[in-house]
C-alpha cells in the first residue's frame, strides 16, 4: 500500500465527499464526511478498529481524491448521485429491479378503483404500501372488493344506457356504476371505508363481510357467503400477520441492521395505520460503518419507495441523521421524524427488527459467502484465463434474434461485478440490414453502441471491460472490424462447444466445464437470448396482430383503430377480458367474446416469452 501520509495532511477539515481509487483507477468505494481530514485518516491509521470489509478496501486502495461541499445536506446527497453513477464495488448498491407493489387510488376519478403499480408518480393519486414478502397488494385488493363491492374495470361510462351489468354486479363485488346504478357521490362515500381499511382500520371491513355473510345465507346464495366467508379468514389471517401492539394512527418505517464484521444484514419493518403491513431483508457485504451503510441504504430505498412514513425509527443515532431529516423531509414534502427509541413500543419494534435482521444473517451467512466467493473468483479466474490486465467489472453481451430474416432485434444485457443491471439493458431494431444476415447485424448493433460512448444515456456512456458476442469466429470478426481501434476486450462464446473465440486468434480458448469463469459467461449469454428473443417475439405479435385485427368478423378499420386508441399496446389487446373490450363505446358483447377468444392462442404464446 502506498505512503498517503503528506496526502493526507493536506487534506482540509471540512465536509464533502472521498473516492477510493484502486491500481486500475476504478472508483471502488465513496463516502461522506463531516470533516474530511479526519475521516479518510482513519482508513489508513492501524489503530483504528476496522471491519473485514474495509480492510479489504483499503488494501485495495492506490489513490483517493475529494470534492468539497457547500454543507452537509450537499455531501448526503452528492454522495447518493456518485454511488448510483460509478456502482463502486465496496459500496452498497440497491438494483434497479428492487422495488415494491403499491395500491394506487386515482383520488381525481369519479369512481376511484384499486390499482396494483411498481411505479409511483406525482399525479394525485393516493398511494399505500409497499406491500412485502407474506402479504400480497392482489389479495388485499380482492379481500376489500368482497367486503364493499367496489369496480375493479378500467372502462368509461359514455352510452350507459346501451351496458348490461357485468357478472361482478349479480355476484355483490361491484355497485355497476357503468350502468348508473350508483351515482358518483353515493361511490366515494362508500369508498371511504375502503381508504379507512388501508389506513389501518379493520373494524368495518369485517362487519361488512359479515353482514354479506348473513344476507346471502338468507337468500340462499352459498356461493356468495363462501367467497365472503374465505373473504373473512383471510382477514383474520391479515390480522395475526399484522399484531403489533402499536397505537392505531402511528406510520413508522423501520431500518435495522446486524453484522458479522464481514457481511450483514438490514431489516426493513413496514408500519402503517399500526399495523405491520410487510417485513424485508436486504444482505449486504459492503465495506464501511454501520453509519455508512445503514443512511446509504435509507437515501436509496426512498429513491426506489418514495411513500415515506411520518416516523422513521432506527437502533441508533446516525452522523449524518439532521442531513437525512431534511432530505426526507423535502422528498416528502413534510415533517418527518427520526427516533432511536430508549422504552415503550417503538423500542419493541425495533428490537423486532434487529431480531429479523440477525436471524437472517445467521441463516443466511454461508448462501452470502458463497455466492461472494463465486461472482469474484469467476471475475478473477476469467480475466486470467483471457490474459486482460485489469479487473473485469462491466461486461457486456450481444445476442442476435430474427426468423428468416423478418423481425430483426438485438439485445445488449450489463453485468457489474458478476451480477445483472437490468437498468442498463437496452435492444434494437436492425435498421440497415436486408435478409438473413447475422454477421451484418452484428457490425451494425455494435457500431451503433461505439457511436454512444460520449452519450449522456448512462448505459453506453461507461467503457466495457469485456464485450461478448453470442457466436463464433463470425459474429466475432463482425464485431472485431468496429472494436479494434477503442481497445476494448472482445470474445466470441460459440454455443454448440462453449468455445471462447479470442480476434486474431486461430484457436479457440476451452474453459473447464462446469468452471465459475465459463458458468458467468454462459450466465450473460442465456440473459442477452432471453431478453433478445422476448423482444423479437414481442415485435412479431404486434406486427401479427395488427395485420390480423381486421381477419376477426366484425371488426373494421374503425374498430381496430378505437382498439388500438384505447388499449395504447398491443399486448393491453390481447390480455385484455371480454368484459374490458366490451368498455370501449361501440363494442358489445358479442364482438368482444370474438375479439377475446381470437386472440387466445396468442396469449398464450405471449405468456411464454416471460
Amino acid at each position: 500500500m502506498r505512503d498517503f501520509s503528506e496526502k493526507l495532511s493536506s487534506l482540509p477539515q471540512s465536509f464533502g465527499v472521498y473516492l477510493m481509487l484502486d491500481v486500475s483507477r476504478e472508483i471502488i468505494y465513496v463516502g461522506k464526511a463531516k470533516n474530511l481530514r479526519n475521516r479518510v485518516r482513519q482508513y489508513f491509521n492501524p489503530s483504528t478498529s476496522k471491519s473485514q470489509k474495509t480492510l479489504q478496501l483499503v488494501e485495495k486502495i492506490d489513490d483517493f481524491r475529494f470534492i468539497l461541499t457547500k454543507n452537509e445536506l450537499e455531501a448526503l446527497i452528492l454522495e447518493n448521485n456518485l454511488i448510483k453513477e460509478h456502482q463502486p464495488k465496496y459500496n452498497i448498491l440497491l438494483k434497479d429491479d428492487k422495488t415494491y407493489p403499491y395500491i394506487k387510488i386515482d383520488l381525481k376519478s369519479d369512481f376511484p378503483t384499486l390499482e396494483i403499480t411498481r411505479r409511483l408518480k406525482k399525479d394525485g393519486s393516493k398511494y399505500f404500501g409497499p406491500y412485502m414478502i407474506g402479504i400480497s397488494a392482489a389479495s388485499v385488493i380482492d379481500l376489500l372488493q368482497n367486503a364493499f363491492s367496489i369496480r375493479n374495470c378500467k372502462g368509461t361510462f359514455k352510452n350507459s344506457k346501451k351496458r348490461r351489468e357485468c357478472l361482478n354486479y349479480h355476484i355483490g363485488r361491484c355497485p355497476a356504476p357503468c350502468v348508473g346504478r350508483i351515482s358518483s357521490a353515493e361511490y366515494k362515500e362508500h369508498f371511504k371505508n375502503v381508504i379507512a381499511f388501508l389506513n389501518g382500520n379493520d373494524k368495518d371491513v369485517r362487519e361488512a363481510l359479515e353482514n354479506k355473510i348473513k344476507v346471502a345465507s338468507d337468500n340462499l346464495e352459498f356461493e356468495l357467503a363462501l367467497n365472503c366467508r374465505n373473504s373473512l379468514n383471510s382477514l383474520d389471517k391479515l390480522a395475526r400477520k399484522q399484531m403489533i401492539n402499536v397505537p392505531l394512527n402511528i406510520n413508522m418505517d423501520v431500518f435495522a441492521f446486524a453484522t458479522n464484521g464481514m457481511f450483514g444484514v438490514i431489516n426493513y419493518l413496514l408500519v402503517r395505520g399500526g399495523k405491520v403491513l410487510g417485513s424485508e431483508n436486504y444482505s449486504v457485504s459492503e465495506a464501511g460503518s454501520f453509519q455508512d451503510i445503514l443512511s446509504n441504504y435509507i437515501v436509496q430505498f426512498y429513491d426506489k419507495n418514495p411513500v415515506i412514513a411520518s416516523e422513521i425509527i432506527l437502533p441508533e443515532n446516525l452522523i449524518f441523521e439532521n442531513e437525512l431529516k431534511s432530505y426526507l423531509e423535502a422528498k416528502k414534502s413534510s415533517k418527518v421524524e427520526i427516533i432511536v427509541p430508549k422504552a415503550g413500543f417503538r423500542a419493541s419494534i425495533i428490537k423486532m427488527a434487529q431480531d429479523n435482521a440477525k436471524e437472517h444473517l445467521e441463516n443466511s451467512l454461508n448462501k452470502i459467502a458463497n455466492k461472494e466467493t463465486l461472482t469474484r473468483i469467476a471475475s478473477e479466474k476469467l480475466q486470467i484465463s483471457l490474459s486482460i490486465d485489469k479487473p473485469l467489472r462491466r461486461l457486456e453481451c450481444f445476442d442476435i434474434s430474427n426468423i428468416s430474416g423478418i423481425d430483426k432485434v438485438a439485445s445488449m444485457v450489463v453485468f457489474i461485478n458478476g451480477e445483472p443491471y437490468r437498468k442498463m439493458y437496452r435492444r434494437f431494431k436492425i435498421q440497415t440490414v436486408a435478409g438473413i444476415d447475422d454477421f451484418a447485424c452484428m457490425s451494425e448493433v455494435i457500431t451503433r453502441r461505439i457511436s454512444e460512448l460520449t452519450s449522456n444515456d448512462e448505459s453506453f456512456a461507461d467503457i466495457p471491460d469485456l464485450i461478448i458476442v453470442d457466436g463464433g469466429k463470425g459474429q466475432l470478426s463482425s464485431a472485431y472490424s468496429i472494436l479494434k481501434d477503442y481497445n476494448i476486450n472482445l470474445i466470441g462464446l460459440a454455443k454448440r462447444e462453449e468455445e471462447v473465440f479470442i480476434p486474431l486468434n486461430k484457436d479457440p480458448i476451452i474453459l473447464t466445464k462446469n468452471s465459475p469463469e465459463l458458468s458467468l459467461l454462459q450466465r450473460i449469454r442465456d440473459e442477452a437470448h432471453r431478453f433478445a428473443i422476448t423482444y423479437h417475439r414481442t415485435l412479431r405479435l404486434e406486427r401479427q396482430t395488427k395485420s390480423n385485427l381486421l381477419n376477426i368478423p366484425g371488426v373494421g378499420k374503425a374498430k381496430a383503430r378505437a382498439l388500438l386508441t384505447h388499449f395504447k399496446r398491443i399486448e393491453n389487446i390481447i390480455n385484455a377480458s371480454a368484459d374490458e373490450i366490451q368498455q370501449i363505446e361501440g363494442f358489445g358483447k358479442a364482438i368482444a367474446t370474438k375479439i377475446y377468444d381470437y386472440f387466445s392462442p396468442k396469449r398464450d404464446e405471449l405468456r411464454g416469452t416471460k
